[in-house]
């Protein structure tokens, strides 16, 4: 996480540095101002210090930063193409609230993307990347008392076991996805009882995978999300 002292370090850094960038025209620029803004606006809304529904005070947000308003600006625009905020015209922008609709929407695409990632590493994965797996399970497995570091690892092991299925084009449409769940204000892990569900699913999954079991994989992913959505809705 990138706290308010060291974001405010790196933009005078950036800033300092700015005019010897300028005369090097073949050299790597730093990252622009406006996605440092658009990370730390993105970590605040995840932490829930920008609660959903909420309206952005562009000019409390650029004080804080010790910023102006354009790159502040450009932040949000890049926020909006993610879901995060919602711009309205003339009004500003502000969080974006997730309805029940869109829970389900969101649910149902996951559990068509991951399921298919699931059969591809069933089938493909060397024994190598089922051991990484395997690593991650069995940190779930340490962790189902301590739900901050369950919530971590549970979508450390759905990115690496996208990754290990190798297509980047679903992996990137879950990485957005995953992101407006991070909105839900009814996450279905919160629901008592879930997380000792969830890994009971995990552990099915992982023995699937082990088995190579294509067809087995996909179908205890899928199930995997359905249970999910189920929680989340009640």
């Amino acid at each position: 996480m990138m706290h308010n002292y060291e974001f405010k370090m790196n933009i005078a850094l950036q800033q300092g540095s700015s005019t010897v960038h300028a005369e090097a025209d073949t050299s790597l620029a730093p990252r622009a101002l406006y996605q440092q803004v658009a990370e730390r606006v993105r970590e605040q809304i995840f932490n829930r210090e920008l609660e959903p529904g909420s309206w952005i005070d562009e000019q409390r947000l650029a004080a804080e930063y010790g910023i102006s308003r354009t790159p502040l600006r450009e932040a949000l625009k890049v926020l909006a193409v993610e879901g995060l905020v919602t711009m309205k015209v003339r009004r500003g922008a502000y969080v974006t609230e997730m309805s029940a609709q869109d829970v389900t929407q969101v649910y149902r695409l996951l559990a068509l993307l991951e399921s298919d990632a699931a059969a591809e590493v069933a089938e493909k994965a060397s024994a190598a990347d089922l051991a990484e797996l395997q690593t991650l399970h069995d940190q779930l497995e340490a962790q189902v008392g301590q739900r901050d570091q369950f919530f971590a690892t549970n979508e450390r092991f759905h990115m690496h076991l996208l990754a290990l299925g190798g297509n980047r084009w679903r992996g990137q449409i879950v990485t957005d996805l995953r992101k407006m769940m991070k909105l839900n204000r009814h996450h279905s892990l919160f629901r008592q009882g879930r997380l000792a569900e969830s890994l009971a699913e995990h552990r099915a999954l992982m023995q699937a995978l082990l088995a190579r079991d294509t067809e087995a994989a996909a179908r205890l992913m899928k199930c995997h999300f359905e249970n999910g959505l189920a929680a989340a809705s009640d």
